[in-house]
């Protein structure tokens, strides 16, 4: 990819992140910026929002090294096992592994608090169907192969980045749990979805350079 389709793509990405906090922010957590607007500090009902903003550019950054690191361990993982068919049964086994340990261990249900197990299990629903969708367009825009990978990749790798707010315990962290899904899946589903096409159009822009580099030693010659 040449570095005017990285920048792009990474401001891209970084308006999603930003863009979708803000709107699941001011979802979850009205309560506190209904606050700032009923009494009147629209200032400080700016600021909290600029905060969610600047929040979502931070997961969108964590999203984006995360998609990059896997590009890595995808390769790294079809080298090892010396066949994509082998690698994919293997990222079965671990996606499998990933959601025993998010519901039986992060997530921590419990049928004495029938709202969280409610909200939580809605969280893992719109993972699973979020990522399903996603790796389904994957591999009908570029080959079907492509299915387990894209899976494990917004499975796994989005929980992963996930992990950080699943493991904190507080009185509020529910909300907070709930937010940062959202970008991180949105990002994630970007990335994934689009870098096809930024690789195609770089390959344009190189073609392009080099007929203008040919025409020029001609027009010299």
């Amino acid at each position: 990819m040449t570095i005017r389709n990285w920048v792009k793509f990474f401001f891209n990405a970084l308006l999603i992140g930003g863009g979708i906090t803000a709107i699941a922010g001011l979802i979850v957590r009205w309560e506190f910026f209904s606050q700032y607007v009923a009494s009147g500090e629209y200032l400080e009902f700016i600021g909290a929002f600029l905060w969610m903003i600047f929040l979502g550019f931070t997961m969108s950054v964590v999203a984006q090294m995360g998609f990059f690191a896997y590009l890595t361990v995808h390769q790294f993982g079809v080298n090892m096992f010396r066949s994509l068919t082998l690698w994919n049964w293997v990222q079965l086994l671990i996606i499998a592994v990933v959601l025993f340990d998010l519901i039986f261990f992060r997530f921590e249900l419990t049928s004495g608090n029938t709202g969280r197990t409610v909200l939580y299990l809605v969280l893992l629903f719109t993972l699973l169907a979020t990522s399903i969708v996603t790796a389904y367009y994957k591999a009908k825009w570029t080959k079907k192969h492509a299915l387990i990978s894209a899976l494990f990749f917004m499975i796994v790798i989005t929980t992963l980045e996930w992990l950080p707010a699943l493991m904190v315990r507080s009185g509020n962290i529910d909300s907070w749990v709930t937010i940062l899904l959202f970008p991180l899946l949105a990002v994630n589903a970007y990335q994934l979805l689009m870098l096809p096409k930024y690789n195609r159009k770089s390959d344009e822009d190189k073609a392009k350079l080099e007929e203008r580099r040919k025409a020029r030693k001609l027009a010299k010659s």
